[in-house]
């Protein structure tokens, strides 16, 4: 998948993060960030990155997300491949 391509599904997933009270505080926890600062983060492949981990993190938000938006399941894994650290000679580097 192109990276272009693997940040649309992330910000797809950004998207439906925040249409739920719930899931946005959850993410807003886990990346320390304020709701404005998510907003300018949406530009950053490895911040997009990091919104597709914490999908990937919770298989059944996964599942939600993908019936919701019509993507096949494997399509947020796939996406996170292409993005910044998502390969596996990108893990672990500093």
């Amino acid at each position: 998948m192109k990276q272009e391509q693997a940040e649309t599904v992330a910000l797809q997933a950004l998207a439906w993060i925040a249409e739920d009270q719930d899931r946005l505080g959850r993410l807003l926890a886990e990346t320390g960030l304020a709701p404005e600062e998510i907003r300018e983060q949406a530009a950053n492949p490895t911040f997009l990155g990091g919104v597709l981990d914490f999908l990937l993190g919770d298989e059944a938000s996964l599942l939600a997300f993908c019936a919701e938006t019509s993507l096949e399941p494997t399509w947020p894994a796939r996406a996170r491949q292409s993005l910044p650290g998502g390969s596996p000679g990108d893990r672990g580097a500093a």
